[in-house]
């Protein structure tokens, strides 16, 4: 029971960190500030991603959408996206989808 249990934590390990470093971060600028919790943010051309601090409602003629519970960028691209703004929506980023798939749409 204890080697099916370490297998499955290695196993589990290894696959999150494949899927971090498997991301092309290219062309995108990562935002850290670091308060109580990180405020985060990922930008890309089209617009940007950003953790629970950012209220979408405020992002005025701006592509927004958010994740919540995140403390790292790589844990935003897991993240399902919480909130968009209009111009987000428009662009075709919707509540529940990935932040990855999100981000491909800001590139």
């Amino acid at each position: 029971m204890k080697k099916q249990l370490l297998s499955l934590v290695l196993l589990t390990s290894f696959a999150l960190f494949a899927n971090e470093t498997a991301f092309d971060w290219s062309g995108l600028e990562k935002e850290i500030i670091s308060l109580g919790a990180p405020l985060l943010i990922i930008k890309g051309s089209s617009g940007f991603i950003g953790c629970g601090y950012i209220d979408v409602d405020a992002c005025i003629d701006e592509v927004c959408a958010t994740v919540s519970e995140v403390n790292t960028h790589d844990e935003m691209l897991t993240a399902a996206i919480t909130s968009v703004s209009k111009d987000a929506a428009q662009l075709g980023i919707n509540i529940g989808m990935s932040g990855a798939e999100a981000i491909e749409l800001l590139r």
